[in-house]
């Protein structure tokens, strides 16, 4: 073999050798490079994560529901409240003008026998409901008794979004449901406005007036669409603000005794024309 055939081979070698550690390394960084730690995923921004500051907070994991909800997962309706009293309530004498008032807080402290003495008026409100809840019950406190008539009395907390967030078209849509099974069973319907506030002390800053004041205006167009009387408290009660004077209301939302007096005979006016109708 020649020297410069010696001299070839040897080249060619070497620039295998050079070709393959080159390989070698770029293999071993690219590898490196697949092995680093990812990149840190960055949280998205707070004004994406965080709950609306009108939403009720959600309740930790494991953590007891309180007393409100425990009630609403039960006993949606409060079935339970009303259930024995209703049990142990007679069938109207013969020729009983009976009256039920359905509602909620606000007609719950509604002393009707001092309002209306000697009147056989019953009371089914219970404090905190929303028109879903009475819609649910309303078989059981107010079909069942075999009434004449029920003064229908629902929103304020519909609005305050007591059993979660509602519109008023829900709303409507709940009295108006109210009403049909009233009627579908005999039972004249006396539609009520909610009662003016400009806050309520248990949710504060939800400026209610204006959807009291669209509620209310639906509330008297139905009635009138259907033909039944429309007791409208929200006129004879009402600020400047559109809330209740601290006259007839220590909160602004439920009456003291003496918002009870501007009440009574309105409501008074609007049964004896729903009775009328009846005869």
């Amino acid at each position: 073999m020649t020297l410069e055939v010696i001299r070839t081979s040897m080249r060619a070698l070497w620039l295998s050798f050079a070709g393959l550690a080159t390989s070698i390394f770029f293999t071993q960084a690219a590898a490196q490079r697949l092995d680093v730690t990812p990149p840190e995923t960055k949280a998205p921004p707070a004004a994406q994560t965080a709950a609306p500051a009108t939403a009720p907070a959600a309740p930790h994991a494991g953590e007891p529901l309180n007393k409100h909800d425990q009630g609403l997962l039960m006993d949606f309706g409060d079935l339970a409240h009303f259930r024995d009293a209703d049990a142990a309530l007679a069938p109207p004498a013969a020729g009983e003008d009976r009256v039920v008032f359905m509602g909620d807080s606000i007609t719950a402290g509604w002393k009707l026998a001092d309002s209306f003495p000697g009147k056989p008026y019953v009371n089914r409100g219970i404090s905190g409901e929303t028109s879903p809840q009475m819609l649910v019950r309303f078989r059981q406190d107010v079909i069942d008794l075999h009434p004449k008539a029920v003064v229908i009395l629902a929103g304020t907390n519909d609005i305050a979004g007591n059993t979660g967030p509602m519109t008023l078209e829900q709303s409507e849509n709940n009295l108006a449901s109210m009403a049909d099974l009233a009627t579908a069973n005999g039972i004249r319907v006396v539609l009520c406005s909610v009662l003016p506030s400009a806050d309520f002390p248990w949710r504060p800053g939800q400026e209610p007036a204006p959807k009291i004041a669209a509620l209310n205006d639906w509330i008297k167009a139905y009635a009138a669409q259907k033909g039944y009387p429309y007791v409208d408290y929200y006129t004879a009660m009402k600020d400047d603000r559109g809330g209740l004077p601290a006259t007839l209301s220590r909160d602004g939302v439920h009456p003291l005794p003496a918002g009870y007096t501007v009440m009574t005979p309105l409501a008074e006016a609007g049964i004896e024309k729903a009775l009328q109708a009846d005869n």
